[in-house]
Order: structure tokens, then sequence, then C-alpha cells
């Protein structure tokens, strides 16, 4: 399966719990679940709210909030519902009765949270940032106050790194630099060019109002590989990027020089203020236009002119009313992944499942007689197929023919003798192999990069060679034991399709 998913962006609904807003709700609900009927096959479809759910919180707007959002999942448009705090959600000290403290009452995070979605190789990344920007109750502002929120402001970009680990890598299916991730928060880490230019205090807005330290916050989500960071708070619309050289480029010039990182506004969702109301959809997916391997970011910003009629295309003047954003790396998963996704979603595997994946798994350049492998490249498929082949034995022991079991062992024993004839054939010494096996987490491109070439003659490289094509012809000979005729050590199939290049 294709990894892709959807988010349908909402924010600043500024509930107070009188009952005035329903409508505006009833609205809002109508209008997503018209936008998001193209993408009920997509299995993950994230409702994400970037603050002020509530314009002040008493108990009476909160419990409004809850409705709202219970109201939202009844829909069934959504897989999950996520949110973070906003500058009006939060009891002020000079608050002391009547409010209560929104981060428990609607459960949002505090600091950081990282929320990991396996099928999507999505990292949700929710940030607090309330403390980090300026909250101005007059149009002056004292130093010591200021250093402080540029304190506050800089340590995001520790609270981002901080809920990279609190994920635990262990749980994620694949390389942690291999995931798409997203930054949600409530405050601009950038002015947008464009639907700005409002006046606070009688001043223009741009220097207000943004977090106090946005270089540095920006710094750490570029580091990260955040592709995309999404807000509220100024209930304005606005889309930009931020680039900065990416450190592992090999040429300059072209879109592989930079790393850029995409933020995109949201407008007060219920058109607070007599605002213009908005919401955006965000589609992550392959793209055609990319190549066969490339994904991208579809967005589709929506508008309700003045808070009525109907919600309209606010990018009219593109094709589609969409704009598409290229994710900026190659994010195509190797096979062996999806399969490791598959079997753990699943209790038990049949038989039939059983062929598939191992078809799936084995169909590929480094199972097949081709004069230009590599043989750090095919190391690395040998690893992630030898741990996915591992998954399929104990899923499908329990209940197969003990003839199945007995083929599946000798797979597995072939698959750990062309682990190590590679790994001689490199020169790695059986210490070093025994690392990268106990690794669920392979890089392929660290297999490259340390081992390039062997370190052999010629005479030994093709003396080498012929004994990895005997060991898959054996391979070949038990793979047809279950069924499955895939012609393993012959000539590489005109069909079959390229592997994955390294990420």
């Amino acid at each position: 399966m294709d990894r892709s998913f959807v988010i349908a962006h909402i924010s600043d609904l500024h509930l107070d719990g009188s009952g005035r807003l329903l409508a505006t709700i009833e609205a809002l609900a109508g209008a997503l679940r018209e936008r998001m009927a193209g993408f009920a096959d997509v299995p993950d479809r994230i409702l994400l709210i970037t603050g002020d759910l509530v314009n002040d919180p008493t108990p009476q707007a909160l419990d409004e909030a809850l409705a709202a959002i219970a109201s939202f999942r009844r829909t069934g448009l959504f897989t999950d519902i996520q949110a973070v705090a906003g500058n009006h959600d939060v009891r002020r000290p000079s608050q002391r009765g009547g409010r209560h403290d929104a981060y428990d009452y609607l459960h949002l995070p505090r600091t950081s949270k990282s929320v990991y979605y396996r099928q999507a190789g999505l990292d949700l990344v929710l940030l607090d940032s309330n403390r980090a920007s300026l909250t101005l109750a007059s149009g002056d502002i004292d130093a010591r106050t200021y250093q402080a929120t540029v304190g506050h402001s800089a340590r995001l970009s520790v609270e981002l790194a901080g809920s990279m680990g609190s994920a635990g890598r262990a749980h994620y299916s694949e390389p942690a630099e291999n995931l798409v991730r997203v930054l949600a928060l409530h405050h601009h880490p950038l002015p947008q060019a464009t639907g700005e230019g409002k006046r606070f205090l009688g001043v223009p807005d741009e220097p207000l109002m943004y977090l106090a330290a946005p270089a540095t916050f920006l710094e750490a989500a570029t580091s990260l590989n955040v592709s995309l960071v999404l807000h509220g708070h100024r209930h304005v619309e606005g889309l930009c990027g931020y680039s900065i050289p990416n450190p592992r480029a090999t040429r300059s010039g072209g879109e592989d020089f930079w790393h850029t990182v995409h933020v995109l506004c949201c407008p007060s969702s219920t058109g607070q203020g007599g605002d213009d109301a908005g919401f955006n959809i965000i589609h992550f997916g392959p793209s055609s236009e990319a190549g066969p391997s490339g994904h991208r970011f579809t967005i589709a910003r929506y508008s309700r002119l003045r808070n009525h009629g109907d919600f309209r295309t606010l990018d009219s003047n593109l094709p589609d009313g969409l704009v598409r954003i290229p994710a900026g790396r190659d994010l195509s998963r190797d096979p062996a992944i999806q399969v490791a996704i598959e079997i753990a979603s699943s209790t038990s595997l049949k038989r039939d499942q059983v062929l598939r994946i191992a078809s799936r798994l084995l169909s590929r350049r480094a199972f097949y007689h081709d004069g230009g492998q590599s043989w750090a490249d095919d190391l690395y498929i040998y690893l992630v197929t030898s741990h996915a082949w591992a998954d399929i034995e104990g899923k499908f022991a329990r209940s197969a023919p003990k003839r199945d079991v007995a083929v599946l062992a000798a797979v597995a024993g072939l698959l750990r003798r062309l682990i190590e004839q590679s790994a001689e054939m490199l020169g790695i010494d059986r210490m070093t192999l025994d690392e990268l096996r106990g690794g669920s987490l392979i890089r392929r491109d660290d297999l490259e990069h340390r081992w390039p070439t062997p370190p052999r003659d010629a005479a030994d490289v093709e003396g080498r060679a012929q004994r990895r094509l005997r060991l898959l012809r054996d391979l070949n000979d038990q793979v047809e034991l279950l069924g499955l005729e895939l012609g393993l050590g012959g000539a590489l199939p005109r069909d079959l399709p390229q592997d994955l290049p390294p990420v």
C-alpha cells in the first residue's frame, strides 16, 4: 500500500459556551464532509485543531468545545482528532475563579507530543507555543519579559527534539529519517507573505504575535527533516517556505540543494470577529509527476467570505484549486517495511497471505542474476528481508502444516547464508555483522557509504558471485515447494519493478 494520509486543518474556533456558534460549527462540519468525501479510502484521516478552541476557558465554553469535538468524531470522517492549546485556551494568572485548566480539560499537550501513524509513516508533532510568543496587554513590553519569552521560544527546539525521542525509535517501522514529519502549533513561526497587514494596538502586527526566536525553532525543524508546519492564531490565511542548504547535497542548484519547510496558516474556522472563515485539507501521497517513487503534499484551502455563504476554493487561480508541494526527498518505503507493517497489523497469517508477501519480498533485483548488482545494496536487501521473514515465521508457524514450516525455516537459513557471504565479500567482521542483524532498522545508504566496494580481487569477486548464484537457485527450489514460480537466480524479469533507491 502506498503511504498516504489526510489532515483536515481547522483553527481558532473561539467557542464561548453561549451556543451562538453552533450553526457555524454545523456549516463547518458540512463543508468538511463534502471536501473529505474523496478520501474515504485513505487509512489515516486526521482532524487537527491548532488552538483557541475556546474564547475564554470557562466551564461552559470548554463543555461546548468537547461537544464540538464529539460531533466531529460522530461524522465518521476522521480516524483521529488532535489539538494543541492556543493563548485563549489558557487560564491567565489574573483570572482567579470561573476558569479551568484547558490542558487537562481538553487533554492538550503541555509541552510536546509525538503521534506516530504507522501505516502512513507520519510523525505528527504537537507543540505548545503559549509561552514562546509575545502576548501584549499594552503597546509596551519590558526587557526582562521579552528575554524570558525569547528563552521559551528557543526552548521549543529542545522540546521538538525531545518529542522525537519520546515516541521511541524502536516503535517506528522504518528509519526515523524516512518518516514524514509534520509539526502543529498555535503561533506563527514566520510572518506570512499573504493575508497579513492587520493592525494591533495601533501598530502593524508584523513585529508582534509571532514566536520570539523563530530562527532557532526553524533551524531545529529543518535538522529533523520536518516537511510541513501547521498553525493558526492570527485569523489569516498564508503559505510560505523556509529553506536552508541541504548538508547532504552533492551538487549546488536545483531542489536537491535545498531543504525546505513549508509553513501553512489556517484562519479562524468559525470566522471570529467577522473575519473570513477557512480551513485547509492536506493530502500526502504518491505523485506521478515526481517519478515512480516521488511523493508530494496537495493542499486545498477553503474560505468563507465574512463568514457568510458557502466555503469556496481560495486558490481558484490554480489548476483544480490545489497547491502542490514536493515532499523534498524520496519517501517511498522498502517492500520489507511495508510487509512488516502488514504483518504487525495481523494476529495470524493465512497461507495465501504468506505466498503474496513472499512474492513481494523475493521479487527484487538482489534475488536475480544481474551483473550490475552492488554487494552493499544486496546485503541491505538480504538483511531487511531476513527480518521480515522472521516475522512471517512467527505468525504463520502456529497454524501452518509441518511441510510449510520446514520450507520457511530452509528459506530463513539460505537468507542467513546470503547475508554472511555478502558481509564477507565486503570485509565486515562477525561482531559488526551481529550488530547489523540485531538492529531492526537498517539504512541502505549507511551500508553504501561505509562499504562502497568489495576489498577483493576480480577473481575472488567472480567466484563469490557464482556461489551466491547457487544459493539463489537453492532458494528458488525452496519457494517452489510453497507453490511460487519466481525464477530466483535466473535472468532479471523485464517487468520486475526497480528496487527503491537509497533514502
